[in-house]
């Protein structure tokens, strides 16, 4: 597909807009995050990112809505993985529920950016040299195999090459201050917890991307469907993360899914020269595996006696 120059306008511009509306709706003026608006604005941001599909097919017809409703669903249930770690960064700097929203916000900001970089490089990559389809999708099958076998998330803040260079940079400060990044010791600005969790939150994603990116040019190779799956699936992504804030523990078999979906999506770049499966078979295989991992871990968990807990509490 060609994409005119003001469709990357377009689509640039609604995101900024949306963006723009999440920053000044959602969480502000430093209310608690209810369960209930955390769900309600969630429920807005799937619906938009759902709804875009019919923008894809005035535009670009079924193929182009079917490609994009497919990679929105990869890269949505992809990014509830991402939920996980992040979850684990708050934890280890102690920040509370409030302070959260505005690294999720800035985090999201960032990472659109820094995918919207990732997905042209991959795009000319993947058009300079069609053998990389294959590294491609061996790379997504060693990951979802690795995926299945070490389904535990472990963080090690202390390790991280970025945080490092930001100690380098500046002192870290071990207290918070309010939803401030930075904060002033002495004759020298030095950073707060909150800027070390953003800072992590950034690379993280960033690694989360490495498999990401390749798995919806598994459906696709038009960038901007690439993109715009994307960009709508980290939209609201600060709202999901603080309905599922409370329920990690109760999505105990998420991974084991999102490994086969990986390795599903790999297999099919695989084969592209032999067999190209239809887009509508990758949606609905998505869609099966998603459902059965998650029912399947709201079964296994629905007797632990585990309690949901609010948004504030976590």
């Amino acid at each position: 597909m060609d994409n005119a120059l003001w469709e990357w306008l377009a689509l640039g511009a609604v995101v900024v807009a949306l963006l723009a509306v999440d920053l000044a709706l959602f969480g502000r003026g430093g209310r608690e995050i209810t369960l209930r608006a955390a769900a309600a604005w969630s429920g807005v941001w799937m619906a938009l990112g759902l709804l875009f599909t019919a923008a894809m097919w005035w535009r670009h017809g079924g193929a182009g809505a079917e490609e994009y409703l497919a990679g929105f669903l990869i890269e949505k249930s992809l990014s509830v993985d991402n939920l996980f770690v992040f979850s684990m960064v708050f934890a280890y700097f102690g920040i509370p529920a409030q302070p959260q929203r505005r690294v999720m916000f800035w985090g999201i900001a960032g990472a659109i950016v820094l995918r919207g970089l990732f997905i042209a490089a991959g795009a000319a990559l993947l058009d300079a040299a069609h053998w990389t389809i294959y590294v491609f999708g061996a790379f997504l099958v060693v990951t979802g195999i690795r995926m299945a076998r070490h389904g535990d998330t472990e963080i090690h803040p202390q390790r991280n090459v970025a945080l490092r260079a930001l100690g380098r940079l500046m002192p870290l400060s071990h207290d918070l201050d309010g939803d401030r990044f930075l904060v002033r010791v002495g004759a020298r600005r030095a950073a707060t917890p909150l800027l070390a969790a953003l800072v992590l939150v950034a690379t993280f994603d960033v690694l989360f991307a490495a498999d990401s990116i390749p798995a919806i040019f598994a459906v696709t190779d038009d960038a901007f469907v690439v993109a715009a799956a994307n960009a709508f699936s980290l939209l609201g992504l600060g709202a999901l993360y603080f309905v599922l804030a409370g329920m990690m523990d109760r999505f105990r078999h998420l991974d084991l899914g999102l490994a086969v979906i990986l390795v599903l999506v790999g297999t099919k770049m695989l084969l592209a020269d032999v067999y190209a499966i239809p887009v509508y078979l990758s949606l609905a295989a998505i869609v099966a595996v998603l459902a059965v991992a998650i029912t399947a871990s709201l079964i296994t968990t629905r007797g632990d006696g585990r309690a949901v807990r609010s948004p504030a509490e976590t």
